[in-house]
């Protein structure tokens, strides 16, 4: 079972991540910004590790951590001086930002408990039958190809972010 030093370390990264997420997005200094988003990147390798999955945590810190955020910032630097602060956002803009921040909180919320997740059950439903489930079933439902499995959306997700990083340096070179 879990020791408690692996629950307290859970909790403490878990808030490091929330916090450096918000501190990301709240930013107005751009390269500071991808600072705190390298600490969020670092904070989910830490996950992996302890998961024991220490292949994807070497992954996420060479790729993404490494490589990935080397790259941010190289096209901050070459697009923008890295002193300048962004303009605040008018109150609509962040009233609207909140408002489908926390539309997506509900929907990823109702997505958690009531899509299928195991065999065609929900993990409301899984736990109210007291049904086990352990990481490697979780992860078997997230990256397999058999129904009910997600590597069709997970793959989707992957390539909607690549389009909105090239989408991000092209509005930034244009400017």
């Amino acid at each position: 079972m879990d020791s408690v030093a692996n629950i307290i370390l859970y909790f403490v990264v878990a808030l490091c991540i929330a916090v450096f997420s918000v501190m990301t997005v709240t930013s107005r200094k751009i390269l500071r910004a991808a600072t705190y988003l390298l600490f969020v990147l670092i904070g989910t390798a830490v996950f992996y590790f302890q998961l024991g999955y220490q292949f994807l945590g070497a992954v996420q810190i060479a790729v993404y951590a490494g490589g990935i955020m080397v790259l941010f910032v190289f096209s901050i630097l070459l697009t923008r001086r890295p002193d300048d602060k962004a303009p605040l956002l008018a109150s609509h803009r962040r009233a609207l930002g909140i408002g489908l921040s926390f539309s997506g909180l509900v929907l990823l919320l109702l997505a958690l408990f009531f899509m299928p997740l195991v065999d065609g059950l929900s993990l409301s439903e899984c736990i109210e039958s007291g049904m086990s489930i352990d990481m490697a079933t979780i992860g078997k439902a997230f990256v397999g190809t058999d129904r009910f499995q997600y590597l069709l959306p997970f793959e989707a997700i992957s390539v909607l972010l690549l389009a909105c990083i090239i989408g991000g340096v092209t509005v930034a070179r244009k400017r």
